[in-house]
């Protein structure tokens, strides 16, 4: 079979949950507080994946306003019964400090491909990351997550609890048992039951989602334990081989094919600079396992994760390296997303051919920005968009982003001076947390004409980014000009996302935002989004494909 190359999901896609059906594969992978919520890929080969849908499009679903950045939904399972597919997954509020609150939901469908999902029953908000396991003996459901102990009596990440949840009643019936608390390495979370030869198996992460992460697989002959640990403790981790070219390797799953092979996808990382900076976000991996004769799971050379892999499918390429230009003909284009609100029509709308954005509050709001923008799959690219916008003063500004959060961006607008002269100015936010603070002095600004369209660009070359504009229709030179100094992109990244080490989960974007903080709603209008992906011989990754 050929060799593919990880990740198969790469740029922002973590907490992998995959699921066969037949001869169809689909992956669920964690969006936090990018909307619609949950993302699902769909495969027939393991080596070729297409974004399908997200399920969770409407209030009722959904509402992350006033969610802090790397909050929202986590870790969604997707699993299929035999007659539905069913969807857990956790909306959570608050996650730094002492408490985390996570309210954990399930919605159903009767088919994937254009079924529509269930509205959400509530479960519980003891833990995150919960998952649903249907005992295929039993006929009985379990809803499994991690316990949050905010005592820390002894652990804060207490252990993984198993209840059994009832399908026709839609309630959690019976006690609540801690059955598994992980290994010396600890922070248990991500919990996954699979049923085999007698043995219930359990495949957990632990040591956090940065460069300690690991899966651990436990068993027992009972759901409700003991459970027994891997001989080997860890199935995948790279937390002893900072070399490795896959980092972060952790919170995984397990999948068959139908000639009966076992695959497992797990989250990782790809750092770049010195300063291991994962501009991608978390992604995803996958390695091929087999079963020993003991009866346990074990990856094919593992534990560390193998970059090439034996899959079903040879991978097309030029899909990933493809040019896409976004226009806005027939509504939002699947790839592009925006951020924690389910009434888009306060924020944006598509017709005449045109994104229009209304201008709300400041770029990095937990509650209601204007910002439409698709990830950063690449580690170099060029981005570009033509806007027509006419503000009246410093409060709005609308243009094009290099986004990660609150904390965390780099941002070309159009905006005007208190006389109403329009000019452009380059904001942006370099690992500013807690405060939030744009970086001063500012980057000159740059006055042009009040009328004409402007074209504003960027580009980004491994850790470098430039700005670049044109003003269009003027009668002028209508070049694209640098804009501001080189701005170092690896700033755009989990490590420097804001909160406490390795508490940003998402990834880097590009698109376009608007706000308007006199309260006007101005509106800039967008004609196109261009994403381009660059093979820079600079990328090690890029060059070592070669």
């Amino acid at each position: 079979m050929p060799l593919v190359k990880n990740p198969i999901l790469p740029g922002f896609n973590p907490d992998p949950s995959i699921l066969r059906v037949g001869k169809d594969y689909y992956i669920a992978t964690s969006t936090f507080e990018w909307y619609p919520g949950v993302q699902i890929h769909h495969s027939t080969d393991l080596a070729n994946w297409t974004l399908l849908t997200r399920p969770l499009t409407r209030k009722s679903q959904l509402d992350m306003r006033g969610d802090p950045d790397s909050c929202g939904v986590w870790a969604p399972c997707l699993t299929h019964d035999g007659d539905k597919f069913w969807l857990v997954y956790t909306d959570v509020k608050r996650k730094d400090g002492s408490f985390k609150d996570a309210h954990n939901y399930i919605v159903w469908a009767d088919k994937m491909d254009g079924g529509e999902w269930s509205d959400p029953v509530y479960v519980n908000s003891s833990g995150f990351d919960p998952s649903l396991f249907h005992d295929p003996d039993s006929g009985k459901k379990y809803f499994v997550n991690m316990l949050w102990d905010h005592r820390r009596r002894p652990l804060l990440f207490a252990g993984i609890a198993v209840q059994e949840w009832n399908a026709k009643t839609r309630k959690l019936v019976g006690e609540r048992k801690n059955v598994y608390r992980g290994t010396d390495l600890q922070l248990a979370e991500a919990p996954h039951v699979y049923k085999r030869n007698g043995w219930y198996y359990m495949l957990i992460a632990e040591g956090g989602t940065g460069y300690e992460h690991a899966c651990t697989f436990a068993r027992s002959k009972d759901i409700w334990g003991p459970y027994e640990t891997h001989p080997d403790k860890y199935i995948v981790t790279s937390k002893d081989h900072p070399r490795a070219a896959l980092q972060r390797a952790g919170h995984g799953d397990i999948v068959e094919t139908e000639d009966g092979r076992t695959y497992l996808v797990h989250l990782t990382g790809r750092p770049t600079t010195q300063a291991r900076r994962c501009v991608l976000g978390r992604e995803t991996a996958i390695q091929e396992c087999y079963w020993g004769e003991d009866d346990w799971l074990y990856v094919k050379n593992g534990p560390v994760p193998s970059v090439w892999v034996d899959l079903p499918g040879k991978r097309d390429e030029s899909k990933y390296w493809g040019e896409k230009r976004y226009t806005f003909e027939d509504g939002l284009h699947k790839d592009l997303q925006w951020l924690r609100t389910p009434e888009t029509e306060r924020i944006f709308n598509v017709k005449d051919g045109k994104l229009t954005l209304m201008g709300r509050e400041a770029i990095g709001s937990w509650f209601e920005q204007a910002l439409v923008a698709r990830r950063q799959e690449h580690f170099s690219y060029d981005a570009e968009t033509v806007m027509d916008f006419s503000p009246t003063d410093e409060r709005q500004f609308a243009g094009l982003t290099a986004y990660y959060c609150r904390y965390n961006f780099f941002y070309l607008a159009v905006t005007a001076h208190s006389d109403g002269q329009r000019e452009l100015l380059i904001m942006s936010s370099e690992a500013s947390w807690p405060i939030g603070n744009l970086n001063t002095p500012y980057v000159p600004y740059v006055q042009i004409p009040n009328e004409g369209k402007v074209k504003l660009a960027l580009t980004i070359r491994g850790n470098q980014l430039q700005f670049y504009y044109a003003v269009l229709g003027c009668g002028g030179d209508e070049e694209l000009k640098k804009m501001g100094p080189v701005f170092d992109a690896s700033i755009v990244s989990d490590e420097c996302g804001g909160h406490q080490q390795h508490g940003s989960f998402t990834g880097a974007f590009v698109g376009v935002a608007a706000s308007d903080l006199n309260g006007l709603a101005a509106e800039a209008k967008f004609d196109y989004l261009l994403y381009k992906p660059v093979k820079n011989e600079q990328d090690a990754y890029v060059r070592d494909n070669e």
